[in-house]
């Protein structure tokens, strides 16, 4: 028996939008993907890692193009729902906000346009979420990222019981 969802539900937006959220990515070291204490879900950065592989390497402004950052950022946010699906014992319609989101985008010294990266994820969990994905936001240039990624995301969400 299947599960109906009503058109304003996540699960529903989700599917409108050709994503399916994956099972959550290992962590890469001595982490955990994320942290739930009561309400408040916290996920580790996340990479735009898709079946097991990460997806988008190099630094923006040399290697990376605004596209490519932005999808790469999107995966990211993709990856971060299925973080706080985990933390919500697979039902995303937990989700009650989401708090805020952290973007690193790696690049070239004179890249100056890390908020456009970012908002691959920032506008995908508006998209995904509807008024539940409005969030505050950083999104910081650095010089590298782990695997040489070229962006990296955490979140903060407030889940329901």
């Amino acid at each position: 028996m299947s599960v109906q969802h009503s058109a304003d539900s996540i699960t529903s937006k989700l599917s409108a939008l050709g994503v399916s959220i994956p099972d959550a990515p290992a962590p890469l070291a001595a982490y955990v993907g994320y942290v739930r204490v009561g309400n408040l879900v916290t996920v580790s950065g996340q990479l735009p890692m898709q079946d097991g592989a990460l997806q988008q390497t190099g630094l923006l402004g040399k290697d990376v193009s605004i596209e490519q950052g932005r999808a790469a950022a999107k995966l990211c946010a993709i990856n971060i729902l299925a973080q706080v699906k985990a933390a919500c014992d697979g039902d995303i319609e937990k989700i009650e906000r989401c708090v805020r989101l952290g973007g690193f985008v790696a690049s070239t010294p004179d890249f100056h346009d890390h908020p456009q990266i970012i908002n691959g994820a920032s506008e995908f969990m508006a998209e995904a979420l509807g008024a539940k994905g409005s969030h505050a936001r950083a999104a910081v240039g650095v010089a590298a990222l782990p695997l040489n990624a070229s962006v990296e995301i955490e979140a903060t969400f407030t889940v329901a019981d």
